[in-house]
């Protein structure tokens, strides 16, 4: 039997939401979703520009990946309007209110993944650390039920690639 992509998306999206519940892994998920809020970047980048010797770095990088990131992000969202799981799925009750109505891409997962990708760029060995913590942002923003596996992929290429061409651009 061959699946779809979007009904693989929407396997995925079932089994990580079940196993989540199932471990009660919800109120953790909330949590780790969280950290992925915008202005923990800011507070973290503004810190380093004043206390750290590559702080103007990571504060430049940062700066100019959200300075593309965020514009791209907005309009695929606004572009692609794909409804997020808990509102597309019918008898589905994620029990979790995101701020829009659309999921393609993960926002939340975009930022981490440029926060995790200069990281990589200034603090290198930090990166597996920044990484895996960019990963579970993407991974509870699924078990909230807020977001299919191919919005947090699709945000985590937006993330990267915007670092990376900015990258390019600076350094």
């Amino acid at each position: 039997m061959k699946m779809s992509i979007s009904e693989l998306d929407k396997y995925w999206f079932y089994w990580i939401v079940q196993f989540s519940r199932d471990n009660q892994l919800s109120s953790a998920a909330k949590r780790v979703s969280a950290t992925g809020d915008g202005h923990y970047y800011v507070y973290l980048s503004v810190a380093l520009l004043f206390s750290h010797p590559h702080g103007q770095t990571f504060f430049n990088l940062i700066l100019g990946s959200f300075i593309v990131e965020f514009p791209l992000y907005l309009l695929l969202k606004n572009c692609i309007r794909r409804h997020r799981p808990c509102h597309a799925l019918a008898g589905f009750d994620s029990g979790f209110q995101p701020s829009d109505k659309f999921s393609l891409p993960s926002g939340h997962t975009a930022g981490a993944f440029v926060f995790a990708s200069v990281v990589n760029v200034v603090f290198p060995s930090l990166a597996p650390i920044a990484f895996a913590w960019a990963c579970f942002v993407g991974s509870s923003r699924i078990a909230l039920g807020v977001h299919y596996p191919l919005d947090i992929m699709a945000g985590a290429g937006l993330g990267m690639g915007s670092v990376m061409l900015v990258e390019q651009l600076m350094l």
